[in-house]
């Protein structure tokens, strides 16, 4: 017997940040919703950030903290549902919370208050949730989508938003789904690559990593013509921390990247004044006033300065130890790739899509949300704050 066509205003393919967003917006304006997503746990994404507290906002929310090949494209957007609006809707559902540092608010207690909220508010809405589908041909007819599922089920709607995300993260369900949907109705795709990821390095740099493990500094990082600062870390496999992830967004193969490992300090200047003042010292022990010890252990014996006292460095060690301190080149090799990466840089081209509403320009009744389209976001919840804002904004636009 063959199965009915169920009849809806808006179907939503992925049940993530942007696409419960969206839902429960159009759910709202009594709009009938089918939010479909292929995993079984939703909202995993939300899950697993920020420590399992989710980083879900920036108090510092602005244009200039996201990535596109048209910088403007995100303007309207975020104007039209900010981060206050945001923090409204927690504050409603009392979801205690709090600002760890520059502007990051996260839950006091736990990633899963944000997911709860949310499915809280797309069931008062009457969306209809299916966990576990896999759609396996999507058409366009008669003014109408026709989705179909691996069960036989056919559900249409005049409005189809592709909230699928990006290729981050694969073993929680990240797939190019979004993507072919994009082509397959006309759109391009701005070439795809790991953002918000460690970088990977060369084996000598690694084997210097592995004997600094675990040990994190304040440094700023400049590559690209941008420069971030905020903690570095030394790990196993090389660097990492907050300044590293940003950093990583600007990076491309073939560029060095420059790491001032001592940003509140004038290394040269402190050399020159302890070798007048204390000559008798060593030199790695001056340097732990304004170094983690290990750090500076490893300077100077990577420069071999290990047994010297300070008396002896001449003005070229003193020029070269401060380069080395405030002005460290390296090349990586690569990053992690989209096993660790925490979004995908690129996407649908926003040039196809209305900045206004998230319509296509091509394609009549499609729209894109969140991570599928070229709009990457700076660490720090601004990823977040662009699901928020363009699901908010497609749901009162459908």
């Amino acid at each position: 017997m063959k199965k009915q066509e169920t009849q809806y205003d808006v179907i939503i393919i992925g049940a993530g940040a942007a696409g419960m967003m969206a839902a429960l917006e159009a759910g709202k304006r009594g709009k009938r919703v089918w939010l479909v997503d292929h995993a079984k746990k939703i909202g995993e994404k939300i899950r697993i950030s920020g420590g399992g507290r989710c980083n879900f906002t920036n108090l510092f929310c602005a244009p200039d903290r996201f990535l596109s090949e048209n910088e403007h494209f995100c303007k309207s957007v975020l104007s039209q549902y900010t981060q206050h609006d945001f923090i409204a809707m927690v504050e409603r559902h009392k979801i205690a919370y709090h600002e760890k540092k520059l502007g990051q608010l996260f839950c006091d207690v736990s990633a899963k208050d944000i997911i709860h909220m949310l499915l809280q508010e797309c069931e008062q809405a009457g969306v209809h949730l299916s966990r576990e589908t896999h759609i396996t041909s999507i058409t366009f007819a008669h003014n109408s989508y026709h989705i179909e599922d691996e069960d036989g089920h056919k559900r249409k709607a005049p409005k189809l938003v592709i909230a699928t995300g990006g290729l981050s993260i694969p073993k929680i369900g990240a797939s190019d789904f979004g993507y072919n949907i994009a082509k397959q109705f006309g759109h391009t795709i701005i070439p795809t690559r790991a953002a918000l990821v460690p970088l990977t390095f060369s084996a000598a740099l690694l084997e210097h990593c592995k004997n600094l493990s675990g040990l994190s500094v304040d440094a700023i990082v400049t590559c690209n013509g941008t420069q971030f600062r905020e903690g570095l870390l030394f790990t196993h496999r090389g660097l990492s921390g907050p300044s590293i992830l940003q950093i990583s967004s600007y990076w491309r193969e073939t560029m060095d990247i420059e790491v001032n490992l001592c940003p509140d300090q004038d290394c040269q200047a402190l050399l020159t004044e302890k070798r007048n003042k204390e000559p008798k010292k060593e030199i790695h022990t001056v340097l732990s006033d304004v170094l983690p010890k290990r750090l500076a252990v490893s300077i100077c014996e990577e420069l071999n300065l290990q047994e010297h006292k300070i008396a002896r460095l001449s003005n070229a060690e003193i020029k070269a130890l401060n380069a080395r301190i405030h002005h460290w080149r390296i090349r990586p090799s690569g990053t992690e790739g989209y096993r660790t990466a925490e979004v995908t840089l690129g996407g649908v081209n926003t040039d196809e899509i209305s900045s206004k509403t998230l319509e296509s320009k091509i394609q009549p009744g499609l729209y894109f949300i969140g991570e599928v389209i070229d709009v990457t976001g700076h660490l720090g919840g601004f990823n977040f704050q662009w699901a928020w804002s363009s699901g908010f904004v497609v749901g009162q636009n459908i």
